[in-house]
C-alpha cells in the first residue's frame, strides 16, 4: 500500500487515512491505488469495519489532483473499485469536494465535523466522470440535483438536515464519533451486517449508467491482468499452447 493511504487495525476497526495534507489530500494516482488496496485488505481481512479519514485539518480531499488526476478515479470508490459487504463509515473535516464525495457517498456512514464544507462544482469547471449521479439513489433527489449542478457549498449542519450525514461533531472529534459507530459495529454479528449490506445496495441503490461502466471496466481489467492474461500473451509470443489455471 502507498504511503499516500494509510492502514491501521485495532481491535478488528481499520482506519484508512488519506495522507497528501500538503495537498489537501487530492485524488492523485497513488491516492487511488492506495485506497483501492486498503478495500481490498478490509474485504480479504480480519477487520469487521473500517473508518476512512485523511490527515491535516483543512480537508478531508479537494478531490481529483487537477495537476496529476488518477487514472481510473472509480478504482478507489468502494462499492466500485473493490466490493466491500462491510461497513465503512467516513469521518470528515474540512473541504470535501468532487470525487471525494463520490468516494463519501459510497460509505454506509458518515460523520463530519461542524466545519466540513461539501461541493461538487464539476458543472462550473466543465467536465465530470458522472459517477456522482449516485448521490440520486442516496439522497433526495431535490437535494441531489442542487449538489450535483450549482456547485454550491453545503454546510456540515445542512448536510445532517437532508441526510447527507449520520452525525456532526465539533472539529477534531469526528474520528471519535466514527469510532462510536464501529465499537457497535464490531459487537454486532458480521453475517447479519453483510447481508443488510448487500440486500440494501440490490434493494434501493441502482448503479448509475458510470458506475455500471466502472463496473464492466473492472471486470474487463481484472481478467486482463490476471495470471491467465499473462500467461496467455506468453504463450502466444512462445509460439505455444497456454497452461490456464483459472487464476
Amino acid at each position: 500500500m502507498s504511503e499516500a493511504v494509510t492502514y491501521a487495525s485495532q481491535d478488528r476497526i481499520a482506519t484508512i487515512t488519506i495522507n497528501r495534507p500538503d495537498a489537501m489530500n487530492a485524488l492523485d494516482e497513488a491516492v487511488v491505488q492506495g485506497l483501492h488496496a486498503a478495500w481490498l485488505r478490509l474485504r480479504d481481512g480480519e477487520d469487521r469495519c473500517a473508518i476512512l479519514t485523511a490527515a491535516g485539518e483543512r480537508a478531508f480531499s479537494v478531490g481529483a489532483d487537477l495537476k496529476n488526476p488518477p487514472a481510473e478515479l472509480w478504482q478507489g470508490v468502494p462499492g466500485i473499485g473493490v466490493e466491500v459487504e462491510k461497513p465503512i463509515i467516513a469521518a470528515l473535516k474540512g473541504y470535501c469536494i468532487g470525487g471525494a464525495y463520490v468516494i463519501v457517498q459510497n460509505c454506509d456512514l458518515v460523520v463530519a465535523a461542524d466545519n466540513t464544507v461539501f461541493m461538487y462544482p464539476e458543472a462550473q469547471v466543465g467536465f465530470t466522470g458522472g459517477l456522482i449521479a449516485g448521490a440520486a439513489a442516496r439522497i433526495p433527489h431535490k437535494i441531489a440535483m442542487e449538489f450535483m449542478l450549482l456547485g454550491q457549498r453545503i454546510s456540515a449542519e445542512r448536510a445532517y438536515q437532508v441526510g447527507m450525514v449520520n452525525k456532526v461533531t465539533p472539529p477534531g472529534k469526528e474520528v471519535e464519533g466514527a469510532l462510536d459507530y464501529a465499537r457497535i459495529l464490531v459487537a454486532s454479528a458480521p453475517l447479519v451486517v453483510a447481508t443488510l449490506k448487500r440486500f440494501v445496495n440490490a434493494t434501493v441503490i441502482p448503479k448509475s449508467p458510470s458506475e455500471l461502466s466502472a463496473l464492466y471496466r473492472r471486470d474487463l481489467l481484472e481478467v486482463r491482468n490476471s495470471a491467465d492474461g499473462e500467461e496467455g500473451r506468453r504463450a502466444f509470443r512462445e509460439k505455444r499452447r497456454p497452461n490456464f489455471e483459472g487464476r
